[in-house]
């Protein structure tokens, strides 16, 4: 795979995003990570983690809408395809992922703030509200995978090829079967389809989130159409384990066409729970 067809890629997804969205490098023990950031410089912090191979430039349909009143900070994931470099200290487990999370919002002077990840960035998230749950004001999942449940088998065997011998036609081809007839933006797909191919990717997980644990508000976005789990059994699951969850089920969704793919409901909701104009349930 070609880097440079690669950062063409990114290149072109970055044109995306509105004007005004600056880029910033931070500094980190594990190497400066790439930060895009975008919306009033006085607004709330969000921060945003994407899904693996999804690169932080993901969220590029929900930042003009997200960034009317926050603060966004998308990030290009520590050890994954983007513009964050892997410098100095090696991420090796789950410990090191959150010692990078806290470097990450220390270096963007954020001492609290929102989190909102998809997918592997859902896990992510929700694994470093547990870690410093000073520092999460609100915590959103979208489709979050390994939280509540795991894959489903079916969904990692179709993945197997493109994680054992990856390639863009293969990525291509899984992108294909997954999102069916919700015909994520080309640009993205483009750029997602190299990035499984980039070499030297390392994915660092560890156990599921204690969900029951988290004491902030919660709220969980599933696709209705997900391959990777069972959207209704993740929903059940949630809403009996979280304290203080609320949970939607984005209708006509699949896991990878979140969060780009038909945005205005997942971003009406997410800036609904974000400004808090509504009554968190009890649990």
């Amino acid at each position: 795979m070609s880097l440079t067809a690669f950062n063409r890629s990114y290149d072109a997804l970055r044109a995306r995003w509105p004007e005004f969205t600056e880029e910033l490098d931070v500094a980190t023990l594990y190497g400066p990570t790439r930060v895009h950031a975008y919306g009033p410089a006085d607004g709330s912090p969000l921060v945003l983690l994407p899904g693996g191979s999804a690169t932080g430039l993901v969220w590029f349909a929900n930042a003009p809408a997200l960034g009317t009143r926050h603060r966004l900070y998308a990030v290009d994931l520590m050890g994954d395809a983007g513009r964050t470099s892997r410098q100095g200290t090696h991420l090796k487990n789950a410990n090191d992922l959150m010692a990078w999370l806290d470097a990450l919002l220390d270096g963007l002077a954020i001492p609290r703030a929102a989190v909102c990840g998809h997918s592997y960035g859902a896990w992510i998230a929700a694994t470093y509200a547990l870690h410093a749950p000073r520092r999460v004001e609100r915590l959103a999942l979208v489709d979050p995978t390994q939280v509540f449940a795991g894959f489903r088998p079916g969904y990692l065997m179709r993945a197997l090829p493109t994680l054992i011998r990856p390639t863009e036609a293969r990525a291509r081809s899984f992108l294909a079967w997954e999102t069916a007839d919700a015909h994520p933006d080309e640009t993205w797909q483009r750029l997602y389809a190299l990035a499984c191919s980039v070499p030297g990717r390392t994915f660092v997980t560890g156990r599921r989130p204690r969900a029951a644990e988290l004491s902030m508000p919660v709220l969980v976005l599933l696709a209705e159409r997900s391959r990777a789990h069972d959207a209704g059994k993740i929903a059940e699951r949630a809403r009996r384990v979280l304290q203080r969850g609320e949970v939607t089920v984005l209708p006509g969704a699949t896991h990878h066409s979140l969060p780009l793919t038909a945005p205005e409901l997942l971003n009406a909701r997410l800036l609904d729970f974000l400004d808090a104009r509504h009554r968190m349930p009890g649990r």
